[in-house]
């Protein structure tokens, strides 16, 4: 029985190992291309792109560890059920809950691990990474802006740049709104940004356009002024300072956030989305649990080889859970279920499935 039980554990280790591995890599691809872009055309530096390369790797690790215990247990006990050997277990006297069991307490091993990467590690990764992107933007203005879209990065404007080549602007609305009165506008030909790292300051250089001014005798009514050259200052200091950045919920650990919930439910907040966040942590971590429970008796039921299948089985029912997930999110939030209950709805329900399966796997 150690024998057996060695080598179903060695087979699904080396498989959970390449899935993570392959899973990383791919959901990486996409993202490389955002950052060959930062380096090529907008002209970042290669040890800040690394910086934002590097703090991608653990919150990937969050969804690809779960999904690659899956595709282990997909891929493992399907091929040993289309070889017969579950058959041959079987015939041997040994219950297949005794073969399951070592898989089980390493998918606990793996939740355990993710509990402590979801409620302290991840948390810390995210703020690094947005402290990261204002750094970014402190140095290179142009990098962390996109063509087409509202920008409301800088204090009391919002930028609209219809096109972006390097450091180069093309059709720029420029918006300032204004308390009980119209909002000020300015628009201009062209521009490019001046950055000043050291003050946090970054400057705007426009060319060929108009602004709104206030006149002096009613400021809320406002004159057209054409200008040639004009150069707007946009002050970052408060956004770029790491003591006065402001954590967001996915930034805050655990204890953070319960120390948060707890603050805004005595200025009479309700707190449901930061304990909807709490929850979902450790339900996420949980899931590689889950995934045992469902994917063992499907895979030995299904008696499938290949490896495309066993991925592709593994991906539906990774579908189906974070599907289940987002909807159970969306009726905490709503308040129709309290948070604890509603992030581990899907657990609960693709748990006792994959546990009515393996009883009956297991019994008859």
């Amino acid at each position: 029985m150690k024998i057996l039980r060695n080598y179903i554990l060695n087979e699904f280790m080396n498989l959970v190992l390449l899935a993570v591995a392959l899973l990383t890599f791919v959901m990486l691809l996409g993202n490389l291309v955002k950052i060959t872009d930062l380096v090529i055309n907008k002209g970042v530096d290669i040890f800040s792109v690394g910086k934002l390369f590097l703090y991608l790797i653990p919150d990937l690790f969050v969804y690809t560890l779960p999904i690659a215990v899956l595709s282990a247990i997909m891929l493992s006990l399907g091929r040993l059920s289309h070889d017969n050997e579950i058959i041959a277990i079987r015939s041997g006297g040994i219950n297949l809950m005794r073969i399951i069991f070592p898989l089980l307490i390493m998918a606990v091993i793996f939740s355990l691990l993710l509990v402590i990467f979801n409620t302290s590690t991840i948390p810390y990764v995210h703020y690094a990474r947005r402290k990261a992107l204002i750094d970014v933007g402190v140095k290179n203005p142009t990098a962390a802006l996109e063509a087409g879209v509202f920008i409301n990065s800088f204090d009391k404007y919002i930028l609209f740049i219809y096109e972006i080549k390097g450091n180069q602007l093309f059709n720029i609305r420029i918006y300032e709104p204004t308390e009980g009165g119209p909002t000020r506008t300015i628009v201009a030909k062209k521009g490019e940004f001046i950055s000043n790292p050291e003050e946090k300051i970054v400057r705007l250089k426009l060319i060929d356009g108009s602004a709104d001014e206030p006149d002096p005798k009613n400021p809320k009514n406002f004159y057209k002024l054409h200008f040639k050259t004009n150069f707007l200052t946009l002050n970052l200091a408060q956004k770029t300072r790491s003591e006065t950045i402001e954590k967001k919920p996915k930034d805050m650990t655990s204890k953070e956030l319960d120390a948060e919930a707890k603050k805004i439910k005595s200025q009479g907040i309700d707190p449901t989305p930061l304990l909807t966040e709490a929850a979902k942590r450790i339900s996420l971590a949980f899931s590689c649990v889950i995934f045992v429970l469902i994917g063992s008796p499907l895979a030995i039921i299904t008696k499938r080889r290949e490896r495309s299948i066993n991925f592709a089985l593994a991906f539906l029912i990774a579908g189906v859970y974070y599907l289940l997930l987002l909807a159970s999110e969306a009726l905490s939030l709503q308040g129709h279920i309290t948070p604890q209950l509603a992030m581990w709805l899907p657990n609960i329900i693709i748990g006792l499935i994959g546990v009515i399966l393996t009883i009956k796997l297991c019994v008859y």
